[in-house]
């Protein structure tokens, strides 16, 4: 009779031993890091889950992203470190962190992104870092780091950027190196050895774009131009009312700033208590999601119209207050059907909030892994609608919209289904306004884990291609039904992102191990197979490789795929062979550390 009260119990008791080895490690980081009296405040002992602390991102309790960037420390790096195990991105870069890098950082088996740019570390690089299989961008620039490169590192199959330049370090530069996609070795005493037929100070990108794509640009340059004549058009005659005169703009003065004020078009503006009553006094039985800066509530109008009311919980925090602006003066301008549309706002001293249809069907997210005992799953067809729908959504808002839109949190949970189950892309909280000069932006990292490109999280700058990487993991959910982080699968000793999970078994052709089993098989092969293939072209780890959202667009649509996925695994033959050359070269054994199985299908070119 006690066995689930006693089930729960052990669980919380692991998830609070999970956290106080995690803690502990992270305190003694803080602690090594000598940082300011402003920074970090809630990195405190006393608070058992470091989950909730500043700049620490989880999945479920265990601690896999760790950005620390530009936070003026002065301190050493701690070797605790080294005990979490699950960390996939540690970004320290542009602070004044001083001595070495411990060895210790060559246990985390995990780690994908690297970055420890613009300190003033010191010693050599640590042989262990080519313990790191997973890696894929490792950022070591603008330090004092002496001595040779690590031969180890040539054991890192998946490294694609690698930035070395501005050190001291001396010697021959292993010749695996050269074959990574991007490297920098400027600014140090190296030799080349024999590698004339490379670029020996640097490498900034792969082979040089095809005829298609050059095509591709000019097509997508012209679409540009009409579809920023068809919003200035939509924009226009939203401004006229029924009488041919210009609507007055309706305003809104922002709490603590009396002077400020933003034009919001035809959106209704709300009264506080409207909203209150509609959602029950914001009852805890109606929260239908909890997203970064607040909770959505369903609510009913008194005109009966289903509204769902998302209210934002730390507007006075920085970024906020930000939020808000953002996500009205975006939805304003950016009208599509498979956009969701912004019914109103309510603002007062103390609260921002923004009204929404009610969706009947939730989220994408839903339908796939939390219908209740009697609820239809989604079926191939709907899926593939999905799909289609999502990526139309996108394509209006980064190439007929200007300033452009990148949403930043593309994911199966931020995409909606109306009453026909068509898909509708909402969330613009996280999304960033973006001149149409400008080809990408530096911003705060926001996101999801398992859903963020490797780039915005190495670098900190997003653009479309961000968002396609993010496309591509939801048509991976679509196609699974899976999430983009299980760690259950550990216990399979599988890979625990969904990604390197789907490309281990298409590079098998295990198709059906792939389908998410609620289809009991009804599905076409050769569709899944066609949407599998777009998953991956958009999920390749350098954004100049991805789609746009309009080639996606045509893909799905039957035009383009075939050729593009050709061209691409053309190359990755040509990889495999280079590899092989290697192989042979340094005569690896059975027993050598050389993997054949790390080198995956989207892997560096």
């Amino acid at each position: 009779m006690k066995l689930v009260p006693l089930f729960l119990t052990l669980t919380s008791m692991c998830s609070l031993v999970a956290s106080d080895y995690q803690g502990d490690a992270l305190y003694s980081l803080k602690m090594s890091l000598k940082v300011g009296p402003d920074q970090l405040t809630n990195w405190n002992l006393n608070l058992v889950d470091p989950c909730t602390w500043t700049s620490v991102q989880c999945v479920g309790s265990t601690v896999v992203s760790l950005i620390l960037s530009s936070i003026q420390c002065s301190g050493t790096l701690s070797p605790s470190i080294g005990v979490l195990r699950n960390l996939t991105t540690l970004v320290l870069q542009g602070n004044n962190i001083s001595g070495e890098i411990p060895k210790e950082i060559g246990n985390l088996s995990s780690l994908t992104n690297l970055d420890l740019e613009n300190n003033h570390l010191n010693g050599q690089i640590p042989d262990s870092l080519g313990n790191l299989r997973k890696l894929q961008f490792l950022v070591l620039s603008q330090n004092d780091l002496t001595g040779n490169i690590p031969q180890s590192l040539s054991n890192l199959h998946n490294l694609i950027h690698l930035q070395l330049a501005y050190n001291g370090l001396s010697g021959l530069v292993p010749d695996r190196l050269f074959q990574i996609n991007k490297y920098n070795f400027t600014g140090n005493n190296l030799n080349c050895g024999a590698n004339f037929s490379h670029p020996c100070a640097s490498r900034t990108s792969g082979a040089g774009g095809s005829k298609k794509s050059k095509i591709g640009i000019v097509i997508g340059t012209i679409g540009g131009v009409v579809g920023l004549l068809i919003c200035v058009g939509v924009l226009f005659l939203l401004l006229r009312d029924r009488r041919g005169g210009y609507k007055r703009e309706v305003f809104v003065d922002v709490a603590g700033e009396d002077d400020r004020r933003i034009g919001f078009g035809q959106l209704k503006r709300f009264a506080w208590r409207e909203l209150q009553l509609a959602t029950d006094n914001f009852n805890e039985k109606n929260v239908l999601g909890q997203g970064g800066f607040g909770k959505v509530y369903k609510g009913v109008l008194a005109d009966d119209t289903k509204v769902a009311v998302k209210r934002l919980t730390d507007y006075e925090s920085p970024g906020g207050e930000a939020a808000f602006l953002r996500e009205v003066e975006m939805i304003s301008v950016a009208v599509h059907k498979n956009l969701l549309r912004l019914i109103g706002f309510c603002t007062t001293p103390s609260e921002r909030l923004l009204v929404y249809p009610f969706m009947q069907n939730l989220s994408v997210a839903y339908r796939l892994r939390e219908i209740k005992p009697g609820e239809l799953v989604l079926d191939w067809h709907t899926r593939k609608r999905v799909a289609l729908g999502t990526a139309r959504g996108l394509e209006y808002l980064h190439e007929h919209c200007n300033p452009k839109i990148i949403h930043r949190d593309v994911k199966a949970a931020n995409v909606l289904l109306d009453e026909d189950f068509e898909a509708v892309v909402g969330d613009f909280g996280l999304a960033k306004l973006v001149d149409v000069r400008k080809t990408n932006v530096t911003t705060q990292v926001r996101g999801t884990m398992g859903h963020i490109a490797p780039e915005y999280l190495s670098t900190g700058k997003s653009s479309e291609r961000t968002d396609v990487f993010g496309y591509g993991i939801m048509l991976l959910e679509l196609v699974t039904g899976q999430r983009a982080i299980d760690f259950s699968r550990l216990e399979e000793e599988d890979d625990v992102l969904l990604l390197d999970h789907v490309k281990k078994l298409e590079r098998e052709k295990r198709l059906i191990a792939i389908v998410d089993r609620n289809l009991d098989r009804s599905f076409d092969g050769a569709e899944v197979e066609m949407m599998i293939q777009v998953a991956l072209l958009c999920t390749q780890p350098s954004p100049e490789d991805r789609p746009t959202m309009s080639e996606v667009v045509r893909m799905l649509e039957g035009e383009g795929l075939a050729e593009r996925w050709e061209e691409w695994q053309q190359v990755e033959v040509t990889r495999r062979r280079e590899y092989e050359r290697l192989q042979r070269r340094f005569d690896w054994g059975e027993n050598s550390i050389y993997n054949q199985d790390a080198i995956e299908l989207s892997g560096g070119r």
